[in-house]
C-alpha cells in the first residue's frame, strides 16, 4: 500500500470496523454450507475453487479486477474542514442529504422464491460465468462500502452533512453487496467479505483522484444497470435471473452517488479548470473505459447469455457515460471518433494473446519474453488514445446528470 502512516492507521480501524459490522447477507446460509465439493476442494457444478465449504476463494487480483481503495484521510479532513467547507453550497448539500435520507430503495431489495429456482436452471459454462459476474459486482460494491463508511466516520465532527451523506452512500453499497452475496448463495456459494476486508490489497489514491474515479465508476455503473434493465424489459425471454429486474431502481442509487461527487468537484474549481485537471480527467476516463471494455470482452459469454452483444453494449455504455461526464469534467475523450473503439478492439485481441500465454505450460521466463511485445502494443494504443484530440467540456453550472438512455438500449 502506498498510503502514509496516518492512512495505514486509518485502514486498520476501517478493517476492524468492517469485520464487526459486515453487510447483511455476507455470511453463508445453511443452504450454502451444504454445497457439494469435489475431493480437490472445488465446487462440483462449476469447478470453482473453494476456501471452505460453501465459501469460494476470491478471484486472483490483477490489473483488471475490482480494487479496494484508501486515501489520505487527513488531507480529506483538511479539505472538508477548511476552505472547501466554506465553498460548498450549503443549500445544495442539505438537499442532497435529504434525498439520501428518503432511502427510496429501503424496501426494494426483497427477494422471492424465483431467485433460487432460476439459479437451478442455469447450468454448465453459463453457471460459472454468472458466478463470476456476481463475485465481481459484489466485490466492487463492497469496496465502495468500505471507503464511504470510513469517510463518513472520519468527517463526522468536521463536516456533519457531508459525513452523513458518505455514511448513507455506504448504506446503499452495503445493501447492494449483501444482495449480490445472497444471490451467490442461490448458486451454493458465497464470498467471505470479512476475509476480503482483512486480506485484500488496498490501492492508494489522493483525494482528488478518489473524486474523479468514484464519479466515473458510479456513472458508468448507472449506464450499465439501466442499459441491461431496458434490454431485458424488451426481451423478457433473456431474463435468466430475477436480479436484473431490480436494476431500474438500483441504478438510481449509482446516479445519486455520482451527483454527490459532482457537487463536491464543483466546490473545488481547481479540480476542474486547470490544465493538470484536464489531463487527469482524460486519464481516468481512459482507465475506466478501457478496463470495462477489456473485462467485459473477457466475459462475452455472460452478456450473450442475456441476449446482449458485448461490443455494442460496451460502446453504448461508454458513449453515454462520456456524455454524462462531459457535463462536469473539463475535458473528456473523443469516444465517438472511430479510432477510439478501433484501438479498443485491438487491445481486446492483445488481451486474448496475453491470456493464452498465461495459460500455456511454458516456463515463466519464456512467458515474460512472449508478453513483452504485447505489452508494448498495449502501451502504444493507450498512449495514442490519451493523446487523441479531446473534447473540451465541463460546466460548473451542471445540469441533471441522469439523462434518459438512448433508444437502442
Amino acid at each position: 500500500m502506498l498510503a502514509n502512516s496516518s492512512s495505514r492507521v486509518s485502514m486498520r480501524s476501517l478493517k476492524a470496523h468492517a469485520v464487526r459490522r459486515s453487510v447483511k447477507g455476507a455470511r453463508s446460509s445453511p443452504r450454502v454450507a451444504a454445497a457439494a465439493t469435489t475431493p480437490s476442494g472445488a465446487d462440483s457444478k462449476t469447478g470453482i475453487k473453494m476456501m471452505r465449504k460453501g465459501v469460494k476463494e476470491a478471484a486472483d487480483e490483477n490489473i483488471l479486477t475490482p480494487r479496494f481503495y484508501t486515501t489520505d484521510f487527513e488531507e480529506m479532513e483538511e479539505l472538508f474542514g477548511g476552505e472547501w467547507n466554506s465553498q460548498l453550497n450549503k443549500e445544495e448539500m442539505e438537499a442532497v442529504l435529504k434525498e439520501f435520507q428518503q432511502d427510496y430503495n429501503q424496501r426494494h431489495f426483497v427477494r422471492n422464491d424465483t431467485f433460487r429456482a432460476a439459479a437451478d436452471k442455469i447450468e454448465g459454462p453459463a453457471r460459472k460465468i454468472f458466478v463470476e459476474f456476481l463475485e465481481r459486482s459484489c466485490t466492487a460494491e463492497f469496496s465502495g462500502f468500505l471507503l464511504y463508511k470510513e469517510l463518513g466516520r472520519r468527517l463526522k465532527k468536521i463536516n456533519p452533512v457531508v459525513a452523513e451523506v458518505f455514511t448513507l452512500m455506504s448504506r446503499d453499497e452495503a445493501r447492494h453487496a449483501g444482495f449480490l452475496n445472497k444471490a451467490l448463495s442461490d448458486f451454493d456459494l458465497a464470498l467471505d467479505l470479512g476475509f476480503l476486508t482483512k486480506n485484500r490489497k488496498y490501492t492508494f489514491f489522493k483525494p482528488k483522484f478518489i473524486f474523479y474515479a468514484t464519479y466515473l465508476s458510479e456513472k458508468i455503473g448507472y449506464w450499465r444497470y439501466i442499459s441491461i434493465y431496458r434490454h431485458l424489459q424488451r426481451n423478457p425471454d433473456c431474463q435468466l435471473y430475477p436480479m436484473f429486474e431490480y436494476f431500474e431502481n438500483w441504478c438510481q442509487d449509482e446516479s445519486r452517488h455520482g451527483d454527490f461527487f459532482s457537487a463536491l468537484l464543483k466546490a473545488q474549481p481547481q479540480f476542474l479548470n486547470t490544465w493538470e485537471s484536464k489531463l487527469w480527467c482524460r486519464f481516468f476516463c481512459l482507465s475506466v473505459y478501457v478496463t470495462m471494455y477489456l473485462n467485459d470482452h473477457q466475459r462475452s459469454a455472460f452478456y450473450e447469455s442475456v441476449g446482449l452483444q458485448t461490443t455494442e453494449f460496451n460502446q453504448h455504455v461508454i458513449v453515454e457515460t462520456n456524455k454524462t461526464t462531459a457535463r462536469i469534467f473539463p475535458a473528456v475523450l473523443d469516444v465517438e471518433n472511430p479510432e477510439f473503439f478501433e484501438r479498443c478492439d485491438k487491445m481486446v485481441e492483445l488481451n486474448k494473446q496475453l491470456s493464452a500465454i498465461g495459460a500455456s505450460d511454458a516456463p515463466d521466463f519464456v512467458k515474460s519474453l512472449q508478453k513483452l511485445p504485447i505489452l508494448a502494443g498495449f502501451a502504444s494504443h493507450l498512449l495514442a488514445l490519451f493523446f487523441m484530440a479531446p473534447v473540451e467540456a465541463g460546466s460548473l453550472d451542471m445540469e441533471s446528470t441522469t439523462p434518459a438512455a438512448s433508444a437502442s438500449f
